[in-house]
């Protein structure tokens, strides 16, 4: 009987090879991870979308001058009008997943209205859309070396700047992904 491994609270770093403009030189921190596929968030894809912008679309007027200028992800392909919540794990809102100790995610306005009135949670990154894999895609895209794969780091998540999270997120597995080849293969 075969042991299902879970990526849940792992980044995927890809590999120079996956030229997908969705996944090119991306970060996605896994959320979900089991037998029925998985669920990620990229970390590491700004756009040019701020907070305030966000907000005063889904009515929320009162931001703290603080808030107003943080900047938007895309967090994936896969319903990119739908907003996600990574955050630290010290409070909890309405549909809050926890993740690990540290880290959640949460989609519901509780924490948009909380966020708005820098009430929120200390640590967080607000992403528009995620990534998904069906059963057995995402082991299929790992075994073609479209992935690498390693624990995750709520540092790289929250507090590394954008332009260094690729490079740290490999460099916590001890890969200089400047030295690996954009040919995928096996030996």
């Amino acid at each position: 009987m075969s042991t299902f491994m879970t990526l849940k609270n792992h980044f995927l770093i890809a590999m120079p090879a996956l030229l997908d403009p969705n996944f090119f030189r991306s970060v996605t921190y896994i959320c979900e991870h089991d037998a029925e596929g998985a669920l990620g968030i990229i970390i590491n894809q700004p756009i040019n979308v701020y907070l305030e912008n966000v907000f005063k679309q889904i009515g929320i007027d009162n931001i703290h001058p603080m808030i107003k200028q943080q900047i938007v992800f895309a967090g994936g392909p896969v319903h990119r009008e739908r907003g996600f919540v990574l955050h630290d794990s010290q409070n909890t809102y309405k549909n809050t997943l926890k993740i690990s100790e540290t880290i959640s995610l949460t989609t519901s306005p509780d924490i948009l209205e909380a966020i708005a009135e820098n009430r929120g949670p200390g640590l967080f990154l607000f992403a528009l859309g995620y990534a998904q894999w069906t059963p057995g895609q995402l082991e299929t895209e790992l075994a073609t070396n479209a992935w690498l794969s390693g624990p995750a780091s709520s540092e790289v998540i929250f507090t590394l700047p954008v332009e260094q999270r690729w490079r740290a997120a490999a460099a916590l597995m001890g890969v200089d992904v400047d030295r690996l080849s954009d040919n995928m293969g096996h030996a």
